[in-house]
């Protein structure tokens, strides 16, 4: 893996147990961490929750596992991972992955100040694209990095319908049919967190044999 993305011109640190990949991450500014689920010493999905709870800037993370089920993909997900790749993979899909990341980490730094720092308000939901924080009626809403950037995209194109390859592409950056089911499984978690009667969602919809929309502004 470092080998070719060094020929991408990345700069690579390596990092051979949790403990010390622990502390080089929080010791340093880096544009992305790749993150081995199967670690000696400090494990992957504990690295990612201390990097996620500590203070410092935000550090996009992209988690490897060579686990076949879904609950530690979840688990990474849950705990901040931007993205997952599931061992084997080929080095095409984790230097897609990879560019994906760092492209969505670049938009984000030239959107325009007002797109960047003004705050967004729906009916009772306030988006903080700055501080990356949620409120439902007053009350923080904890999300994860990925149901934040899913609900950031929605909120800024409501009444817009997507299908799931377009939210692959817009949210993840990495287009494929096989991984249609996590845009499936991401809005789930994220209607959970933010509607309050999931029988009926007020939010996020579902349009039947096409895909999800953002509740349109309130007129």
């Amino acid at each position: 893996m470092a080998l070719n993305l060094r020929d991408l011109s990345f700069e690579v640190d390596l990092a051979f147990d949790g403990a010390t990949g622990l502390a080089r991450a929080e010791s340093a500014a880096y544009d992305l961490v790749i993150l081995d689920l199967m670690l000696p010493g400090v494990d992957g999905l504990e690295i990612c929750r201390r990097l996620r709870a500590g203070a410092r800037p935000y550090t996009p993370v992209l988690m490897l596992t060579s686990k076949s089920t879904e609950l530690d993909r979840v688990l990474g997900l849950e705990l901040g991972a931007d993205d997952y790749v599931t061992k084997p993979f080929s080095v095409r899909e984790l230097l897609a992955r990879v560019k994906a990341i760092l492209r969505r980490v670049d938009e984000l730094k030239t959107a325009p100040r007002t797109q960047k720092t003004a705050r967004i308000h729906f009916r009772d939901l306030v988006v903080d694209p700055t501080g990356r924080s949620v409120k439902l009626d007053d009350r923080p809403i904890a999300l994860t990095a990925k149901e934040f950037d899913l609900l950031l995209y929605f909120i800024t194109h409501p009444g817009r319908v997507f299908t799931r390859s377009q939210l692959l592409d817009a949210v993840w950056g990495y287009g494929h049919d096989g991984y249609e089911h996590t845009v499936n499984s991401q809005i789930n978690r994220l209607r959970g967190k933010i509607e309050k009667d999931l029988s009926r969602p007020a939010y996020i919809r579902t349009v039947w044999g096409v895909g999800y929309k953002f509740d349109k502004w309130d007129e």
